[in-house]
């Protein structure tokens, strides 16, 4: 797990709205919207068992994160999809999530990953796309 943990994705909730990649093939090798709805229910499975971060998450509604989170991994992939979201600066405003939080959710998106089969090369592929997100989340 400590392989993607640099890079890693500022998922967190939600993203600032971006341009969608041009190339779909990372869309596709996640299982188009199916395969991101799965990838993001079994990190929030995970994160609900993890007692590192699981406090951090009692207050927000989880289905409207959820669906966020859906449509951020979506657009980062390439896919047609649009983000309605906040942006990452506004979603994490006054959390002060720790570089500790941070890497808890990203070792929670990549055992969903792993849980579901996806190639080491391919969850490497999602986190570099997320990845620039993270200063956004981190001690704001």
């Amino acid at each position: 797990m400590m392989r993607l943990l640099p890079l890693f994705l500022v998922l967190l909730l939600s993203a600032c709205a971006q341009k969608a990649p041009k190339d779909d093939s990372l869309y596709q090798a996640l299982g188009a919207h199916l395969g991101i709805t799965r990838i993001v229910e079994g990190m929030l499975l995970n994160i609900a068992r993890d007692e590192r971060i699981v406090e951090r998450f009692r207050k927000i509604d989880i289905q409207r994160l959820r669906d966020k989170l859906i449509e951020q991994f979506c657009v980062e992939a390439g896919g047609p999809c649009t983000y309605t979201g906040d942006s990452m600066a506004e979603s994490h405003r006054g959390q002060n999530v720790s570089r500790s939080d941070f890497n808890a959710l990203v070792e929670d998106l990549i055992a969903a990953m792993d849980d579901l089969g996806i190639a080491v090369p391919v969850q490497n592929r999602l986190i570099a796309r997320l990845a620039p997100m993270r200063g956004e989340v981190i001690e704001k």
